[in-house]
């Protein structure tokens, strides 16, 4: 048991990175604060397996570049992003060509950048798509890519704000109504959309999947450097020593207390759930939990020479929809630091169920997407998350309320968008209510910084 006397501010529960980020901003305001997680390690579903070598992403999400919070959240300073090709690679009808990228030297962020997409996609000559490996015409003829490239230009130069006060709906539906042909909308839109939001249906609202453009269009997707779990690792080195203990599990919560299997009660002044939603439900009944996306990634290498590879780093989508993978890239191109050297790694996604014999189905698919045989190629993973994306069906609240009762408060992103960038815009929310309710500018009786919790009996 702790001290019966003894008091931290505030306790934050799950050290993913929304509760990290929490964290930083609250102690940063000299709000003494202790991060409690159940597992042995940080990251939650930010998770990277690590085999002879290789550094293998249980979920593989991808980022993108112009993701505010990962330029605000204080402890990211060294993160380096490794940003794919611009634009996509769309396999389609046997047929491999790019699509979504900006002219040559231009650059996607902003108002700006939409416009040299939209000049990349008038611009680009007429005629059959490119055969693998080449860089050819987007989806369509010149009129249909200047549509597409216009469509991608608006959403990037479209206020937050005004997308979330347009009409909800599913983004399938949306997609119907947006005056598209519909080659673009199944060649480009849907396998773009379905692979930002790991929903294969679409059952969205049309409100994230246009947030989700407008960050496609304004930026460049991305992976951090060295495997998912190094954003929750550089979050919680960056914290004062003795904030963050893992191999806590907290059995109960109230606005002024947490109870803990291993040290017993921590008294405290304010709660933050920063949990998966399931998780917070478990301790708070009555919190909705939302249905999810599964996600499986499978993770082969090779070392045979005669295996040659034309997509570079650039991010590979199945329009047709012919097999199980949604998207696949040969990742070690992208960040070297994920293979050995004289390793190549090979990271494709499977959305939703995946199906029996996922392996076998996983290479006869790639073998038709990269033009290649699969045949020795060595599997290294295969990485099933069940509940690896919370749903977001409309109506869909972007900004669930982060503050329960005054103490209690969570975060995540089942409260924003279900992302990077959500997660840790919720945590940034949640910290801002935290910092208003406990009086921060001076009339806090602050507790003693950096606790110290015994070890367990």
């Amino acid at each position: 048991m702790l001290e019966p006397a003894y008091q931290v501010d505030v306790v934050i529960v799950g050290a993913g990175i929304a509760g990290l980020s929490a964290a930083h901003r609250l102690t940063s305001a000299g709000i003494s604060t202790v991060v409690l997680e159940a597992a042995p390690c940080v990251g939650g579903r930010m998770s990277t397996e690590k085999v002879d070598g290789f550094r293998l992403d249980r979920i593989g999400q991808l980022l993108s570049t112009s993701y505010p919070e990962l330029r605000t959240t204080p402890g990211l300073d060294s993160l380096v992003l490794r940003a794919f090709a611009p634009g996509v690679l769309l396999h389609r009808d046997g047929r491999t060509h790019r699509a979504g990228a900006p002219a040559a030297g231009g650059s996607t962020r902003g108002a700006r950048g939409a416009l040299h997409v939209v000049r990349a996609l008038a611009s680009a000559p007429r005629g059959p798509a490119a055969t693998p490996g080449r860089a050819g015409a987007p989806v369509g003829g010149a009129v249909d890519q200047a549509r597409l490239g216009a469509a991608l230009g608006r959403i990037a130069a479209t206020p937050v704000e005004r997308i979330l006060a347009r009409p909800e709906m599913a983004a399938r539906q949306a997609l119907a109504q947006r005056g598209m042909p519909p080659r673009t909308v199944d060649g480009f839109l849907r396998p773009l959309l379905a692979t930002l939001l790991c929903d294969p249906e679409l059952t969205t609202s049309s409100r994230c999947a246009d947030l989700a453009l407008r960050a496609f269009a304004s930026g460049r997707l991305c992976v951090p450097e060295g495997g998912a779990d190094v954003l929750p690792e550089l979050l919680a080195r960056a914290l004062p020593p003795g904030t963050v203990h893992t191999g806590v599990r907290v059995t109960s919560v109230a606005t002024t207390s947490v109870a803990t299997a291993e040290h017993g009660e921590i008294r405290c002044r304010a709660v933050l759930l920063a949990t998966d939603a399931r998780a917070a439900a478990e301790l708070l009944p009555g919190l909705r939990v939302p249905d999810f996306h599964p996600v499986t990634v499978v993770h082969h290498t090779t070392d045979d020479p005669a295996t040659g590879f034309s997509t570079g780093t650039s991010l590979l989508l199945d329009a047709d929809r012919g097999g199980p993978v949604a998207h696949t890239a040969v990742l070690s191109t992208v960040d070297p630091s994920r293979a050995p050297v004289g390793r190549v790694l090979i990271s494709s996604t499977v959305l939703g169920t995946p199906p029996e014999g996922i392996d076998t189905a996983v290479r006869i698919h790639l073998s038709r997407l990269y033009g290649t045989s699969t045949r020795r190629w060595e599997t290294l993973a295969v990485h099933h998350t069940p509940e690896a994306v919370p749903a977001m069906r409309p109506p869909h609240d972007l900004r669930r309320p982060v503050r329960l009762l005054a103490g209690l408060y969570v975060c995540g992103d089942h409260r924003d968008t279900s992302t990077l960038q959500g997660a840790l815009h919720s945590a940034h929310r949640a910290a801002a209510a935290i910092l208003a309710d406990l009086g921060a500018g001076g009339s806090l009786n602050r507790a003693d910084p950096a606790p110290t919790l015994p070890r367990a009996a």
